[in-house]
This record gives C-alpha cells, structure tokens and sequence, in this order.
C-alpha cells in the first residue's frame, strides 16, 4: 500500500480548540481505515503542530481524507508520497 506523509500545522480555529485535537486525531483515524487505510499521528513541536504517516490504497483516497479534513478548517496539512527503501530500491534498480 502506498504510504504518504503529511505535515500538519493548525489554523487559527485549531490552536483555539486544541483540546478538541485528541478527538479529531481519532476521527481522522476513523476515516482512513474506513477507506482502507491507517494512520498514525504525532504531534511535534517548531514549524510543524503534528504528523501524519498514513497507508491508503491510492493517492485519490488520501486526497479525499485532506480535503475533508481541511474542509473542517482545523488544519492545513503538506502531503508528500513516501516510498519504502525496498520500493525505492526497484525503482533504482531500473535506472540506466
């Protein structure tokens, strides 16, 4: 499955309701194994408030759980794709 990471700062209605973050990490959980996929999540301090390190089936199911993750205006979040070392490894392994 492919693995995506996310950096994750809060808006100005996030920081208000930080509390409420514990929460709305497990129902972002909840969404993503819905859609067949897991999460794990850490908070962090400096530029970033929290990361996400997420398995989804496809890129179009982790952009579905951004959008509505982001549509609740809690957080905006940088999402790059993430290859294993062994995945890496057969792409170079092509290179010529």
């Amino acid at each position: 499955m492919p693995h995506y990471v996310s950096l994750i700062k809060w808006t100005d209605q996030g920081i208000k309701n930080a509390r409420e973050s514990p929460k709305r990490a497990d129902a972002a959980k909840s969404l993503v194994e819905q859609m067949g996929g897991k999460m794990q999540l850490f908070y962090t301090m400096g530029e970033y408030d929290a990361v996400a390190l997420t398995e989804a089936p496809d890129d179009e199911t982790v952009f579905q759980v951004l959008v509505q993750l982001g549509g609740q205006g809690n957080v905006r979040t940088t999402t790059m794709k993430a290859w294993t070392v062994e995945e890496a490894t057969r792409v170079f392994a092509k290179l010529r």
